[in-house]
């Protein structure tokens, strides 16, 4: 299937399209061309049971608590897709629990007392309780979506639910009640103002309270953004130009910003030409099984879970994980990419004793493209540091020897237990960010690894995988749930405007904005799908600014308007409550779980386009997509 839009694209529009007032599909999701196309709308349904002569007023509000209608959506990405009325009357509650069945708790409700819970070690948990149908604990993975003007919020909760409020004031109250309870959840703690400050700190006021944030920093990047030479247009387009079959199941993708690109596989690595519409034309393959062995130095082949292009990109890290469900690394193999050869085994070590890593990355984001390159970075769940290639004593390896040379600690720091690093990536200048297992975000300097200039709280999630914009003012972090966007951009006392790698930001710091998927669309993405791998596009070069944002979920690519995503009055983020969350993207639909999803060089966008192709690949095939103006 090709691209598309938004999730409007993956349903058929029904003759509800041209209402022009209370439309139940939201007109901002999608590219903001595309005009609001609905399944059918909730007023359809609503003038349908009213023909029906029901014994209720819509204009009363009802004497019920937390009164609500409700609407389920059936029928998935089908034709014949639409909204139908589930309870035309019903309530809801948040309730306290063990469980989020209907087995435990029942009658317990935010009223009562909660001492008739079932004895276990584990804590209570909110969940959202409507009518008979629905009970389901309160998460981020709900992807919970409002719309004030149509009184309305939208969820998944095993299927994909809509319910529509009397009055503002209820849905307003729901919202409230509804983010309180996600942070205890999350926290572990009641949602007060002192809790929110111990949780936060005191320099991150923003981020427990995004309506009182200032949000000039995000102004401020935004109109250095629009004085870019090469600036996003409004009317984009995404259009396959090649599709290019693998040789085995492809595992990950190593892209080139020189002449190829490289598919590793389960069986080896297949080397593919770069060009300006894409990656197509197969060159040589090199084979596993002729002399690539695992990390740990076994006899069998293991397919590496992270490559690394290096000097010139003539070469090649291959990093497998040690097996046993284990996912960190005692070493790794180097690969001469003009022989298919691997010329060196390393190991992992400090002061005599081996360890382990879960990653590497190269020593800034140009780094893959510097001819001379021995040095690259490397991140264990409590460790940061610089490994160097070149031998102490200046000896070439023996790969006849069966003991692997130890790699040079070069530079970094073995931290206490509890940092629970899971990923990290480096800007133009070398500076290091990494995300962390409880959601938080360090900001080190190039200059030391020993303590972080900046570090963010994050919202809770872990955060799986992070990127950074080449100028270091822009930092996005992928969670299961959601992305989460953060400026890094500050004002010091003396009046200079730095990012948060150079100086300790203070309480100077701007709320972060989140990127999430519509509950349709991540209820259609499959119900263990998650977010993987968000990527900035790919620039090298100061002065040039990234244009897009894409991530990786289930067989769908989604991909961000960077510009659109930075523009505070963008209609996404109208009379939102709690951070402000952008719903407005591009879908590329795949046939099958998408490996990869990845901007090549900014080098190859090409005169008619405002972006370089964006490579996808499958497990067994590799697509490339150029953005070109509709006509």
């Amino acid at each position: 299937m090709g691209a598309n839009h938004s999730r409007e694209d993956l349903l058929e529009s029904s003759d509800s399209e041209q209402e022009e007032h209370e439309t139940f599909e939201d007109a901002t999701e999608g590219s903001a061309e595309r005009k609001p196309s609905t399944p059918s709308s909730l007023d359809d349904v609503e003038a349908k049971l009213k023909a029906l002569k029901l014994k209720y007023s819509s204009n009363s509000t009802p004497a019920v608590n937390n009164a609500v209608k409700l609407y389920v959506h059936i029928g998935g990405n089908t034709p014949k897709a639409k909204w139908v009325t589930s309870e035309k009357l019903t309530s809801y509650s948040f309730v306290k629990t063990h469980s989020d069945t209907d087995t435990d708790d029942e009658n317990n409700d935010s009223d009562n007392d909660n001492d008739d819970y079932v004895e276990t070690n584990e804590k209570p948990f909110w969940v959202l309780k409507v009518g008979s149908k629905i009970r389901s604990k309160v998460g981020p993975e709900m992807g919970l979506k409002s719309f004030p003007e149509q009184r309305r919020v939208d969820f998944v909760a095993r299927g994909v639910w809509a319910m529509k409020f009397f009055t503002d004031q209820d849905q307003i109250d729901f919202i409230d009640s509804f983010q309180k309870c996600l942070f205890e959840n999350t926290h572990g703690v009641e949602a007060t103002e002192a809790n929110k400050l111990k949780v936060y700190g005191k320099d991150f006021v923003a981020w427990a309270k995004p309506e009182a944030a200032d949000d000039s920093m995000w102004e401020d990047a935004e109109e250095v953004f629009t004085k870019s030479p090469t600036p996003v247009r409004s009317n984009q387009d995404l259009k396959e130009e090649f599709e290019e079959a693998s040789n085995g199941g492809i595992q990950s993708l190593a892209l080139g910003a020189l002449d190829n690109s490289f598919l590793v596989s389960d069986n080896g690595i297949q080397v593919v030409k770069n060009f300006a519409h894409g990656i197509h034309g197969k060159g040589a393959f090199v084979n596993f099984s002729d002399g690539y062995q695992n990390g740990g130095g076994g006899s069998t082949y293991c397919t590496p879970k992270k490559t690394l292009l290096m000097r010139a990109e003539t070469n090649m890290l291959l990093m497998s994980p040690m097996g046993g469900g284990k996912l960190h690394s005692t070493g790794l193999h180097q690969l001469d990419i003009e022989t298919g050869k691997v010329v060196s085994e390393w190991m992992f070590g400090k002061d005599g004793t081996e360890i382990t890593m879960r990653d590497i990355t190269n020593d800034s984001k140009g780094a893959q493209l510097d001819p001379s390159g021995s040095t690259f970075l490397g991140l264990d769940d409590n460790r940061l540091c610089r490994w160097d290639m070149r031998d102490r004593n200046g000896m070439v390896q023996n790969l006849a020897d069966s003991n692997a040379p130890v790699l040079n600690w070069a530079q970094g720091h073995q931290f206490s237990r509890g940092t629970n690093f899971q990923c990290f990536a480096t800007t133009g200048d070398g500076s290091i960010v990494v995300g962390s297992l409880d959601g938080k975000i360090r900001l080190y300097s190039v200059n030391t690894m020993r303590q972080a200039k900046t570090a963010f709280p994050g919202l809770g999630s872990p955060v799986t995988h992070v990127d950074v914009t080449f100028d270091g003012k822009w930092i996005v972090g992928t969670t299961d749930s959601y992305l989460i966007l953060i400026c890094t951009l500050f004002t010091d006392k003396n009046g200079t405007t730095k990012t948060g790698f150079a100086g300790r930001m203070g309480n100077r710091i701007a709320a972060p904005r989140l990127l999430k998927l519509n509950p349709l669309d991540s209820h259609l993405a499959g119900a263990n799908n998650k977010f993987r791998n968000a990527q900035f596009s790919w620039v090298t070069e100061n002065g040039k600014q990234e244009r897009h944002i894409v991530a990786t979920v289930g067989k769908f690519s989604v991909i961000w308007n960077f510009q659109q995503v930075k523009d505070g009055s963008h209609e996404c983020y109208r009379n939102q409550q709690g951070l402000k969350s952008c719903f407005c993207y591009k879908i590329v639909l795949r046939d099958d779980s998408i490996v990869e999803s990845r901007f090549m060089h900014d080098k190859f966008a090409v005169t008619d386009s405002p972006e370089a192709p964006l490579v996808i690949a499958t497990p067994m095939k590799v697509s490339s997509f150029s953005i070109s103006s509709k006509r």
